[in-house]
């Protein structure tokens, strides 16, 4: 399963990334905010480069018959990438995550133990189309004074090797080493990054169930990530109608392609025969097509809707509509076929609602709002690496808190354990003195 041998080139590659990093974890944090306010600007100065590289991929994709929600994500647009620019400057703008010191405490007098955050080190990150990923990731890495190993999709390889081109400019004009941000170019290195437990600390997959799960199969590196995103909203019986149509169309129309736009649409049976043609309607008007349970089909004319739809992530104008009795039922659906990524309710009842979020198991609960809103930049992360749905932390939108660990640092005075234990051991005094 895992390759046994790794070619020199990328050994190489991987140790000078490692040393990048270590270099880069001991700069002040206005050397990491200067390093990307010179990407910042850069990424500015070469918009047009960047545009120009992009839309090469893009008519090159769209001849190879590119699927349209990865065509999605592969557009760059002078929009996105201004966006991408400003969520750079976010990140700079943030609290620093390393050098915090979060547990000080006296083990006994003149024995002091700190827990002090520090970088992980090393993040290999792997992703299809989404170039705008590619700067996220970076400004995240650098300010959380982490190397990074980047591989993007042979769709996007154009716009990837431009985005590291400019980046690198940048970086060699600060503190920070140029060598902490790489690229891999090839399919065939993706199989070798995965075997480098000795110089990547996390992988980070971004794309399809079937291409995470095989990142999560074949590597030791812990990885982090999300293999679905089979996200719902749940219109209540206690629903504003007008609330719930405006928040259905925006979670599935806003951006389909995103692993945050909802998969299937839940309705409470109270509410199902007078919201349902008008929200067939909007939706319909915005090119979704809609499939439904037999409840569903007896209001409003729609396609079945099969087993399989209810596990299916469409990243696409795709909606599937099924009927329930009560918020239990929707609760039930959702953890049985949701992904634990994100999931909304609709409803004026706060003890529904507080019922609702207490009990769906997801990274995201969310009442009276769209499921877009789960993502880095608009929780304030500044910018995400990644989305998890793992249950163990970092979970939902991983920003700067998810690439940090922590160190004990001990300081005695020649003390020895030896004097802890035995007949006549010394205690402890554990006293916690603050920062």
């Amino acid at each position: 399963m895992i390759a046994s041998d790794i070619t020199p080139t990328l050994t190489e590659l991987g140790r000078q990334t490692r040393h990048a990093a270590q270099q880069l974890a001991t700069l002040s944090t206005a050397d990491r905010n200067a390093a990307l306010e010179a990407i910042a600007t850069a990424l500015e100065a070469a918009t047009p480069e960047i545009l120009a590289a992009n839309q090469a991929d893009c008519d090159a994709a769209e001849r190879d018959g590119i699927a349209k929600p990865l065509y999605a994500r592969l557009k760059l647009g002078a929009s996105k990438l201004q966006g991408a620019i400003a969520g750079v400057r976010d990140v700079a703008k943030l609290a620093d995550p390393v050098g915090h010191v979060q547990i000080h405490r006296e083990l006994d007098t003149g024995l002091v133990l700190k827990r002090i955050t520090c970088p992980l080190g090393v993040l290999g990150i792997i992703f299809e189309a989404r170039p705008d990923a590619l700067i996220q990731i970076t400004s995240l890495a650098i300010k959380s004074g982490n190397g990074v190993i980047l591989k993007g999709g042979s769709e996007a390889l154009r716009s990837c090797q431009t985005l590291v081109e400019v980046i690198h400019r940048a970086l060699e004009t600060t503190a920070v080493n140029p060598d902490a941000v790489q690229l891999l170019t090839t399919r065939a290195e993706i199989r070798s990054l995965l075997t480098l437990d000795d110089y990547v600390d996390l992988i980070i997959p971004r794309g399809s169930n079937e291409f995470v799960r095989y990142i999560q199969a074949n590597t030791r590196i812990p990885v982090l990530g999300h293999a679905d995103g089979i996200c719902h909203l749940y219109l209540d019986a206690a629903a504003d109608l007008e609330m719930a149509i405006a928040i259905a169309v925006d979670a599935k129309t806003h951006y389909p392609a995103a692993c945050n736009a909802i998969e299937t649409l839940l309705v409470h049976d109270a509410i199902a025969p007078q919201i349902l043609p008008p929200l067939a309607a909007a939706l319909q008007a915005q090119g979704v097509e809609l499939r439904g349970d037999a409840l569903t089909q007896a209001i409003i004319p729609i396609i079945p809707a099969t087993d399989a739809d209810w596990a299916t992530e469409y990243s696409d104008l795709i909606l599937s509509i099924k009927v329930v009795d009560s918020v239990t039922a929707a609760i039930d659906h959702i953890n049985t076929y949701g992904s634990k990524h994100t999931d909304a309710i609709v409803t004026q009842d706060e003890a529904i609602a507080r019922q609702f979020q207490q009990n769906v198991d997801a990274a995201g609960v969310f009442h009276n709002c769209s499921t877009r809103f789960a993502d880095g930049f608009r929780y304030g992360f500044g910018a995400e690496v990644g989305i998890s749905t793992a249950q163990m932390p970092p979970r939902g939108p991983v920003g700067l808190e998810g690439l940090i660990t922590y160190k004990y640092e001990v300081c005695g005075q020649g003390h020895i354990a030896a004097t802890y234990t035995g007949e006549n051991a010394k205690p402890f005094t554990h006293q916690d003195l603050g920062e």
